[in-house]
Formats: structure tokens, C-alpha cells, sequence
């Protein structure tokens, strides 16, 4: 014990002398004092050494020395190596973090006692293991800084997450820049992700953060969740969403690539009872919605849905599903749904006819190919404003419970057993370019509900529909009809200087409808160089033409033509 003493007293004796570190090691967790932070230490009852109120029991101090290296207040790093982990803690916190390391299965508490005059913590996680995790619990604010973590969970001891964080408030995930991280949850437990954040998860950065989920979700927050610059790529989730958040998912700069979801590829949920819709900033906001600002969202999901009696809808899982609304303003969406009954974007809740959905910019390309699987779909309105939107679906192209209005935008719908275009309320055409392929009658290119006496509005923009329009439509801007149409044809309708040339489809209904702000005149079989491609390919605007011949159109009126609308009751057919 004297000789513990004496190199206790030597060690404060150099460090007083210059400005250097002071370690202090107790298992694998190393406490990290500065020399100007260390001030009087002392050394009582024999047994206990006490710096910066953080006290030590020398029988649990393995090694104490000093060295020149920096510590910056208000940090713990967590290194992980093969089936081991070691943990460094700032002096200024030391006694706030209360660590617990089993291998490379790391617990730490933060006290309660942390407060303003301490400030946010940030945990710094590097390293690899086979068979680790990061568990971490507190009442406050803290960072998480994924700085090339390599982390999979087998024998879960804490949590079965490969990172667990149990704070209910703000927590920034700071993807480092130039960083890759994975994240693999365990096979078994309770876990509710991979990724599991109690609070707000606001993910930053420049680095690339890979997470699969073996048991539920993949990344699963408590409340908020929003992305900018960082790159996530969702590699699969065995029993649950992608992303699963609560409160509002916002999108605004990065790349989010999700693949083979159990469930569906972004879900976000109401956390309360009661929506306080869109607030300033997003301050406290309880709304369900997504909204998606910028970046690229790519989402592959296979996974098969059923049909709901109840409903009286298929119900299959979606790409990205809000409870909310969905709010498109920029960025590349891409969403491919292969499995039954799926949707690629989907708002809103059947019992409640909330959520709608409003494009004003960005692209967003949706396709479904499963049974009864419809592109976009609002259990409330939609609104296009902008934006080049592209949609190839087994059922609906895009549907809405109530009201549908195109004011702006690029458009192209395509259904291979339904509508094109589909609203359950009323369908108001005002603006911008919409192309639409329904499948053969009953089914119709554009569709408004005119069973209960709901219309289509065509008053301005350019249209081209095969299949036709819902019967009773009142059309304030003249429509132009084939007699016949091609498959697989290139077509070009110019109307004043703008020519617009499109590809038909390999199937579709009978009549072929053209609308636009001024008498169009069409050509089939036109060879097309130059211009913009839009719609994947199917569509080009400011085009070179060529060749082909004139099709003769005619004056369409709605009346006593088109279907029977779309699908109002009952299953689809052969469900």
C-alpha cells in the first residue's frame, strides 16, 4: 500500500509540473483527467483516490499514469476488438457515466445528475467485433458518432439492437464523413431494431451507415426521424419496417436505400391519439407525415399483403406509408413493390380518411407489380403542383379516397388490370402534362367516382389518355378522340410551338383521348430524335420527329362514354 502511495504522489507531483493526462484504468474503462482540470486530489482512508469527485477504490485501479495525449471535455469512446471492448471517459463527466463491459457488450448509464452546466455528451463508437453491442440509457440530449463501426450482435446481453439507445430526447447520429458503419442485430430477443433510438433521431453527416435487422425492424425510433447528407442503406429486415418512426419522418438531403422488408420500407406513425398537423419547424409536431425535401430515397420490397374484408381493400405492404401526409417538394424517390396487395406510397388511415399526399417537385418513380398492387395511394386527397412523377402499377396507377387536382407537373399512370387514374371523389385537371394508360373496359385512363355523383374537371394542361375518361366529365378545354391506336407506337402531338412525344403502351382500352391548351394535331409511327426523356423513356418533350402519318381526331365528349368507374366495393376481381 506504501508503494501504491508513492507512485500516486510521483504521478500528481509530474502532472502538476506540466500540462499533461492523467489515466486512471479500471478494467477496461480508462477515466481521462487534464492537468488543469485535476486540481487537489485526494487520497483517503487508505483505500480511496478521488479526482474531480469521481472517486476510485485502488483495489479496482489496475494501472494509473500520465502521459501528453489531449482530452476533450464531455467525450467517451468506445473501441471495439474482436470479443473485447475498452471504454475512455473525460474527467469533466467521469462521475456522471457509470460503464458496464461484458467482451465487447458495452453498457452505459448516464446519471441523472447530468444537467445544463454539463452540456450534451457524445459517444464516439469505433472499431469491430463479431459478437458486441452498445447500450446507453439517460435523461438527456446526447450525440452518437458512428466512426467506422463494424458491430454484430449474437449473444445479446444488454439488448439484442447492435446499438441501443434508451435516451427520450434529441439524439444526434453523427455518420462521421468518409466512414462506413455496420449495424447487425441479433437472431433473437426483444429488440425493436438494429437500430433502436428511444427519442428523436436526427442523422447527419457525410459517412455511409449500413443496418440489417434480423428479428424486427432494421432502424426503429421512438419518435422523429430525419436524414441529411448521410447515406443509409436498410439491407433487410426480418420481421418488421425498413425505418420505422413515430411523430414525422423528413427527408432532407443524403441517400436512404432500403431492400427486402418484411413489413413495409418507411412507416411512419402517429405517436399520440390526436394529429397537431404541420408545425412551424416541425416544433413538437405529432403528425404522422412524411415529408421529403431533398436526397434520394430507393426502396425494393417483395413482401405479400391480404385482403382485408373489413376494408374491403387489399392490404399489402408499402414502400413508404404514413399515417399522416406525404409531402414531396424535391429529391429522387424511387419505390418497386413486388409482392401482393403492396403499395409504393401510401397515406393515410382507411378509418380515419386522413392523409393526403402533395408533389411539387422532385421525381418520384413507382412501380408495382404483385397482385392487386397499386402505385400512389392517399386515403384523403392528392395534389400534383410539380414534379416529374412516373408510375407503372398492377391495380390503381394512383389513387385518392377523396378529391384529385393536377395543377402542374409530369404525369405518367399506367395500370395493367385498372385505372390510370383514379379518384373517389372529384378529379380536377387544371395544369401541367399528364399521360395515362388504363386497361381495357370497364377500366378507364382517368376515373372519377360518378357514382356518387363526382365529375372530372378538365380545364387547362395537356392530356393523353388511353383507355378514356369516366363518363359525365365536364370539359372546359376541348378533347380530341382516335378511332384507333397502336401499341408499342410512337406517337407526337404538337399543339402551338410544343411538341410531345410518347410511346403507347402494349395493352390499354379502346380510346385514345388528347386534350391541350390549343387543337393538337397527332402523328403515329413517328421517328423521335432529341428533346427531354421523361416517364422512363415512354415520354419526350421539345422532340425532333419525323415520318409517321396523321391520325385523324375527333371532337370527344364524355357523355354516354368511358366505364363504370373504378372498384367501389367488394374484392377485386379473382381475390
Amino acid at each position: 500500500m506504501k508503494r501504491i502511495i508513492c507512485v500516486i504522489s510521483l504521478l500528481l507531483l509530474v502532472l502538476n509540473l506540466s500540462a499533461q493526462t492523467l489515466h486512471v484504468v479500471v478494467g477496461n474503462t480508462t477515466y481521462m483527467f487534464p492537468a488543469t482540470q485535476a486540481g487537489e486530489m485526494n487520497y483517503t482512508d487508505g483505500s480511496t483516490l478521488t479526482i474531480v469527485d469521481k472517486s476510485f477504490t485502488l483495489a479496482d485501479v489496475s494501472r494509473i499514469y500520465v502521459d501528453d495525449s489531449e482530452v476533450t471535455d464531455n467525450t467517451v469512446q468506445v473501441s471495439y476488438s474482436g470479443s473485447s471492448a475498452s471504454v475512455k471517459v473525460s474527467g469533466n463527466i467521469a462521475k456522471y457515466i457509470v460503464p458496464t463491459i461484458s467482451g465487447a457488450h458495452v453498457k452505459l448509464v448516464q446519471s441523472e445528475e447530468v444537467d445544463d452546466n454539463v452540456g450534451e455528451i457524445t459517444y464516439n463508437l469505433t472499431g469491430t467485433s463479431t459478437d458486441g453491442e452498445f447500450y446507453m440509457e439517460g435523461s438527456y440530449k446526447a450525440t452518437i458518432e458512428l466512426d467506422g463501426i463494424t458491430l454484430t450482435n449474437v449473444t445479446p446481453v444488454y439488448s439484442g439492437a447492435a446499438v441501443h439507445i434508451q435516451n427520450g430526447k434529441r439524439i444526434n447520429v453523427k455518420v462521421i464523413t468518409g466512414t462506413e458503419n455496420t449495424l447487425v442485430d441479433a437472431a433473437s430477443g426483444s429488440q425493436k431494431g438494429a437500430l433502436y433510438i428511444k427519442g428523436h433521431a436526427e442523422f447527419k453527416q457525410k459517412g455511409t451507415l449500413n443496418v440489417t435487422g434480423n428479428l424486427k425492424h432494421a432502424i426503429k425510433t421512438g419518435e422523429y426521424f430525419s436524414l441529411k447528407n448521410a447515406t443509409i442503406n436498410v439491407l433487410g429486415a426480418a420481421g418488421g419496417d425498413g425505418i420505422n418512426c413515430a411523430q414525422y419522418f423528413l427527408m432532407e438531403s443524403g441517400s436512404l436505400h432500403i431492400s427486402n422488408p418484411n413489413d413495409d420500407g418507411i412507416q411512419v406513425d402517429l405517436d399520440g391519439d390526436t394529429s397537431t398537423g404541420e408545425t412551424t419547424d416541425h416544433e413538437d409536431e405529432d403528425s404522422g407525415n412524411a415529408y421529403i425535401n431533398g436526397g434520394t430515397i430507393t426502396v425494393n420490397s417483395s413482401a405479400c399483403g391480404s385482403w382485408d374484408s373489413d376494408d374491403n381493400e387489399a392490404k399489402g405492404t408499402s414502400c413508404l406509408n404514413a399515417d399522416g401526409d406525404i409531402t414531396i417538394t424535391s429529391g429522387t424517390v424511387t419505390m418497386k413493390a413486388t409482392g401482393s396487395g403492396g403499395r409504393g406510397i401510401k397515406a393515410g388511415d382507411s378509418d380515419t380518411s386522413t392523409g393526403g399526399i402533395v408533389i411539387s417537385g422532385g421525381t418520384i418513380n413507382v412501380t408495382t407489380s404483385g397482385y392487386n398492387a397499386e402505385g400512389i395511394e392517399s386515403k384523403n386527397t392528392i395534389e400534383v403542383n410539380g414534379g416529374y412523377v412516373t408510375v407503372n402499377s398492377y391495380d390503381d396507377g394512383i389513387n385518392s379516397s377523396q378529391d384529385m387536382t393536377f395543377n402542374g407537373g409530369y404525369v405518367y399512370a399506367r395500370s395493367t388490370n385498372n385505372d390510370g387514374i383514379d379518384a373517389n371523389g372529384n378529379l380536377y385537371i387544371k395544369g401541367g402534362l399528364i399521360f395515362a394508360n388504363g386497361s381495357s373496359s370497364p377500366e378507364l385512363a382517368v376515373d372519377a367516382n360518378s357514382e356518387s355523383q363526382k365529375k372530372i374537371y378538365l380545364t387547362g394542361g395537356t392530356l393523353v389518355a388511353i383507355g378514356g375518361l369516366e363518363s359525365g366529365a365536364s370539359l372546359s378545354q376541348s378533347c380530341y378522340s382516335t378511332s384507333s391506336w397502336s401499341k408499342n407506337t410512337w406517337y407526337a402531338m404538337t399543339y402551338g410551338s410544343t411538341t410531345f412525344a410518347f410511346k403507347t403502351p402494349s395493352s390499354g382500352g379502346t380510346t385514345m383521348v388528347v386534350s391541350a391548351s390549343s387543337t393538337p394535331t397527332l402523328k403515329s409511327g413517328v421517328t423521335v430524335s432529341g428533346g427531354t426523356e421523361i416517364f422512363g423513356g415512354a415520354g419526350v418533350l421539345d422532340a425532333s420527329v419525323s415520318g409517321g402519318s396523321t391520325v385523324s381526331l375527333s371532337n370527344y365528349s364524355s357523355n354516354g362514354q368511358g366505364g363504370f368507374g373504378g372498384n367501389t366495393g367488394g374484392g377485386p376481381k379473382g381475390w
